[in-house]
């Protein structure tokens, strides 16, 4: 049985296409992992804004860490024990919408909530919307501007490419045999995002029906990431010696580190001044878009109650609210009013570039068999670091892989 934490509550507004419920009692049973354990007060707050919008409605929340969520989940769905909702990140989505677990809610919810148009077409299968975005994430270039001015090198900007960024490495990594240029590893997450800058490289076909990883395009693009590593702009994992590359970033060593937005608390407090810029381009600029929706199940009994928590909790003002003021990740609605506070906090000053990162984004391919694929070809890729296979081969093996997992 999943973990349960039943809050007794009582809650605001919601945006449904039809008005706030009014029934006999109902339990809607939630399961997440991104509330616990920091964020349970934040999300007990939300359940008793629903629930005094609702009267009648309860929440039942259920909680689990991310290592053991979706076992939990998977198990609860195919014994006929789903919860009634539940939070899918982006990459597990067509797994569960593929299997039939998810209900179809597009009549459901009001075309005037304001989610980011990409967000939401992200959980779309086949039409359908088949779940809600309800947070978000990005991926930028963070820098650390006293390297920089050490190396007299001109900030990044918004129209940076690569190449720009492998000049100014190879200036900071000349300050000293200890300071390196930049960070970027060579793997799955890395190299889809890569791919899509590149322009030219995707993993699939137009209709899924064969992988075109092993392309011209795709080889050259990973020849240009592990460049940076034969080229001695970026540590091996020896020379790392175990220190992570926030490690590295953090003791002011390290002059470029592609990572999350989530690391902006993480590195508040480094004692040298550093800010952040949209990642540059190869031939076209592409953004990580990470995402967690909620979705509802398709064996609920309790569907219109469990779809109004889902839109009330990925689109309401209260949630959006409590979500930015806790700095629980973001939510992905196009309301600039509710990032105001967000966009005042410092470091970095270039908070704009969050929202920037939007406006080119790129989505994990994702197919049925996700974590196999994943899998694969980390596994190829290391291969190329380590020198035991050229990027032709290693993506000419990966084709032959990903061919077998989609057919």
């Amino acid at each position: 049985m999943l973990r349960r934490l039943l809050f007794a509550v009582g809650c605001a507004s919601l945006v449904l296409a039809a008005p706030a419920l009014a029934q006999d009692s109902t339990t809607v049973r939630y399961f997440t992992f991104s509330a616990a354990p920091d964020y349970l007060e934040e999300l007990d707050t939300i359940v008793t804004a629903f629930e005094e919008a609702n009267p009648g409605v309860n929440v039942e929340v259920e909680t689990a860490p991310f290592a053991d969520y979706f076992t939990l989940l998977q198990a609860g769905v195919a014994s006929g024990d789903a919860p009634d909702v539940f939070e899918l990140n982006y990459e597990s989505f067509v797994t569960y919408a593929a299997n039939g677990a998810l209900l179809d809610i597009s009549d459901l919810v009001s075309a005037d909530a304001p989610f980011y148009p990409r967000a939401l077409e992200a959980f779309q299968y086949e039409g359908a919307q088949m779940a809600l975005p309800a947070t978000f994430s990005t991926v930028l270039m963070f820098y650390n501007a006293d390297l920089f001015d050490q190396a007299e090198v001109a900030y990044p900007t918004a129209d940076w490419t690569w190449e720009d960024a492998i000049a100014a490495a190879q200036a900071i990594r000349a300050l000293g045999d200890d300071t390196w240029g930049l960070f970027s590893p060579t793997q799955f997450w890395e190299f889809y995002k890569k791919a899509a800058q590149n322009g030219e490289c995707s993993f699939f076909n137009a209709d899924m029906t064969e992988s075109t990883i092993n392309s011209p395009a795709c080889v050259s693009t990973l020849e240009t990431m592990v460049g940076f590593m034969n080229d001695d702009l970026m540590p091996t994992a020896s020379e790392l010696s175990g220190v992570s590359d926030s490690e590295l970033f953090l003791s002011g060593k390290l002059g470029m580190l592609v990572t999350g937005i989530w690391m902006f608390g993480a590195f508040a407090d480094a004692p040298f001044a550093w800010d952040v810029e949209v990642e540059p381009a190869i031939n076209q600029n592409a953004n990580h878009f990470f995402a967690n929706g909620v979705a509802v199940s398709s064996s609920t009994a309790n569907g219109e109650a469990a779809a109004a928590w889902a839109t009330f909790l990925a689109s309401s003002e209260t949630a959006a609210n409590v979500r930015v003021e806790a700095g629980w990740e973001l939510p992905a609605l196009n309301e600039p009013a509710y990032f105001e506070a967000y966009l005042e906090q410092t470091p970095p000053e270039n908070r704009e570039a969050v929202f920037a990162a939007l406006e080119n984004p790129v989505t994990p391919p994702v197919i049925e068999r996700q974590n196999e694929m994943q899998d694969a070809v980390n596994a190829l890729l290391t291969q190329v670091v380590d020198g035991e296979l050229t990027a032709q081969e290693a993506l000419d093996q990966a084709k032959a892989e990903l061919d077998a997992l989609i057919n």
